[in-house]
């Protein structure tokens, strides 16, 4: 009976004083439901929130693999955490994307792709399509890569860019290791994608590299913090 009242609290604590007034691990706590033999389900949601770091970005990067195997979790349960940790990343995206103004800054870029490129294990590419008013029409990952690099699809982002009918974009890419300062490769494949882009009168308006909690700007030569 004990039991069962400690992991209804967090279900009643939201009913009476709302989502706002529940921690991190009272919100999963309700997305778990129930806890498991010997466990309460405060046990469970705050030893989830443990191998996360007390980090909820962290655990949303968490494999889907890693959150089955906790204990506690099992895959429904694992799955409807990655669910509600989706949503609440596209929630973010579509606020950024909803602000109507003009992408022109890497800040902006920077606060609008950072959902999708923090604490990655693996760097990723991706394209902002940006109409004359440079309001985002479309943006995707073009190319997965390795810890330490990712290739620049030139082709395909031309192709894409075309496809979209955009008039100017912007390449962005994380750098796991921390630091946003471009490498060799990074300025020519950078050069490679603009010449390409000027050759059917498209305009690549920045390309920022993002790590944990700083950007590096093409466009401005500068390295800013997140």
């Amino acid at each position: 009976m004990m039991d069962l009242c400690a992991e209804e609290r967090p279900r009643e604590k939201m009913r009476q004083k709302g989502a706002k007034a529940l921690s991190n691990a009272e919100l999963l706590a309700v997305l778990l439901g129930s806890g498991i033999v010997g466990k309460s389900v405060m046990d469970v949601a705050q030893e989830l929130m443990v191998s996360a770091g007390g980090r909820l970005t962290l655990l949303g990067a968490m494999p889907l693999e890693r959150l089955i195997s906790h204990k506690g979790m099992g895959e429904v349960r694992a799955i409807t955490i990655a669910a509600a940790l989706e949503l609440g990343r596209r929630c973010f995206e579509e606020a950024a994307i909803v602000d109507k103004r003009s992408v022109t800054s890497p800040e902006l870029v920077y606060q609008l792709m950072l959902p999708h490129l923090k604490n990655l294990d693996h760097e990723e590419c991706w394209v902002l399509y940006l109409n004359r008013a440079n309001f985002v029409i479309g943006k995707e990952m073009i190319t997965s890569g390795s810890m330490e690099s990712t290739l620049i699809d030139t082709g395909r982002i031309l192709k894409k860019a075309i496809e979209k009918q955009c008039s100017q974009l912007i390449l962005v890419h994380n750098h796991p290791s921390g630091s946003p300062l471009p490498g060799q490769a990074d300025i020519h494949q950078t050069e490679v994608l603009r010449r390409a882009l000027s050759a059917i009168g498209l305009s690549l308006l920045d390309h920022v590299v993002i790590a944990e909690s700083s950007f590096y700007s093409f466009s401005e030569e500068r390295v800013g913090k997140g």
